[in-house]
This record gives structure tokens, sequence and C-alpha cells, in this order.
């Protein structure tokens, strides 16, 4: 059972969870229980300019995510408690300062967490808001023709193993690990729905608690950011042979249209 999540606990105050999102330091993913459970944030990141990656979210039970459309996020399943009506959730966006006056945040009306979810792969969801966020979307690869080189991912989360959530969003850069090289660190992967990413050799950037639900995204041929990867689980954070895992997204890309068609996105 794998007990690494890079999640928040849900219970976690509300500077906590906003720092949750996705924060980037150098290294690989830590590890956080299956359930409810803090995860990472980046680690051996570097503070990400206002604007730079308009289409980052903070959800308010301490994960990342990344506007699919205007008015739905692209998060993880862990992040969820399973699919329906839900007000609970608070999406913040349009700041890296999450005390920025200028956030816009939006209440959540429905989750549709990924039908067969039990766990293990397939982590991925989407929360559908009351109303439009008038920002920037982030397309997502719909096929595995972007998991390869070097990816960009950030958020909220913690800046070190054990350390506290982020109150600027933090960005940093990880290598694709390829399945084989992953498998070796990780026996319960799973290839095809999983894909991995950091520096294996040296660790010390990885996304870490708190940074669940984030998108690992980069450039497509047109120079445009794709999102490949969606913040998962993985070992402590960016620890050597370690490396972050995140949910292969262009394997779940009609399963993800299809959910947002269902939630009127």
């Amino acid at each position: 059972m794998r007990n690494h999540l890079k999640h928040l606990k849900r219970t976690t105050a509300l500077g906590a969870v906003a720092l949750a999102a996705f924060s980037l330091t150098p290294g690989t993913a830590t590890a956080l229980p299956r359930d409810p459970e803090p995860g990472p944030t980046v680690v051996g990141g570097t503070p990400a300019a206002q604007g730079e990656f308009p289409f980052m979210v903070r959800l308010s039970m301490g994960c990342g995510g990344a506007l699919y459309t205007n008015d739905i996020v692209l998060t993880a399943a862990h992040c969820v408690d399973g699919s329906g009506p839900n007000t609970s959730i608070t999406a913040t966006a349009g700041v890296v300062d999450l005390q920025d006056s200028s956030a816009t945040k939006v209440k959540s009306t429905e989750v549709l967490q990924a039908p067969g979810y039990n766990g293990t792969g397939k982590d991925w969801a989407l929360i559908k808001l009351a109303q439009p966020i008038d920002q920037p979307t982030l397309k997502i690869a719909e096929t595995d023709a972007y998991n390869n080189g070097d990816f960009t991912v950030a958020g909220w989360g913690a800046a070190k193993e054990g350390g506290g959530q982020q109150r600027y969003l933090l960005k940093a850069t990880v290598p694709y690990v390829d399945d084989a090289t992953c498998k070796s660190a990780y026996s319960e992967l799973v290839p095809g729905e999983e894909l991995c990413a950091g520096k294996m050799d040296t660790g010390g950037v990885d996304t870490c608690q708190g940074d669940s639900g984030g998108p690992m995204f980069r450039k497509d041929d047109n120079d445009q950011w794709i999102q490949v990867g969606i913040v998962s689980w993985g070992e402590g954070c960016a620890r050597p042979g370690k490396p972050g895992v995140y949910t292969e997204v262009s394997t779940f890309a009609k399963d993800i249209k299809a959910g947002a068609d269902q939630l009127g996105g």
C-alpha cells in the first residue's frame, strides 16, 4: 500500500493549505499516505513571477491544481473525497502570493473523482467552480509525445521534506525519468498511468507535501505550456534515487474531457 502522497491534511490551517498547492525544490517527490495526508511541496525551487503561470490554482484542502477550463480545475483524485455535489472547496487563483488582496477566490459546486480510483493509479479529479475564473487555462497532453525532457513544476507546498507550506508560489525544473528506472525505485509504480521526474543521482529538486494535484508541464512544439503530469506521490521529498511520481495525463485525456463535459465545462 502506498503511503507517500503529496497532499496536506484536510484539517490543515488555511495558511498551510494555501502552500500545499505546489512548491518547488530540487529533489525527488515526497511520498505521503494514500489517505488524505499532507503532500510535499516544491523543493529546490525559486519564486515564480506574478502572471508567469496564470493557470495555477491553490485549493483549500491543501492541494494544487490547474485551470482545465475557466470553471473547472484539474487536480489529483487523492485530494478529494469521491464524486458528487461539493461546496466545501475554495479555489484561489490569479496570484503568486496567497495573501494578495487581488486574489480570485471561488467556491466549488461539484467534484468528479476519476472513475475506478482506488488509491493506485488513475490519480486525477475535476472540480467544478461556481463561476469562471478569468485566467488562461492549461491544455493537457493527448499523446505521450511530451513525456520526455525537462518539466516545470510549481506549487505552494513545502520547500523541504517536513517543512511548512509556502505563502508564495515556487517553481522548479525536474528531468524525465523512464519507467524502468522509476520502477527500480518504486515497485508499485503503474507504468502507463504514472510517470516519474526528478534528479535520480543527486535529488535536491522535487515536489513536496502540499503540491499534490498541481500540474507538471513543459512547452509544446508551438512554445505553449502543456500539462503532462499531476503531482501524485513519492517517497520523501527530493531524495536521491526517489523521483516524484505523477499521473500520466495523456493516458486519461479522453476521460478528463468526458468528465469535464459531464460537469458542463
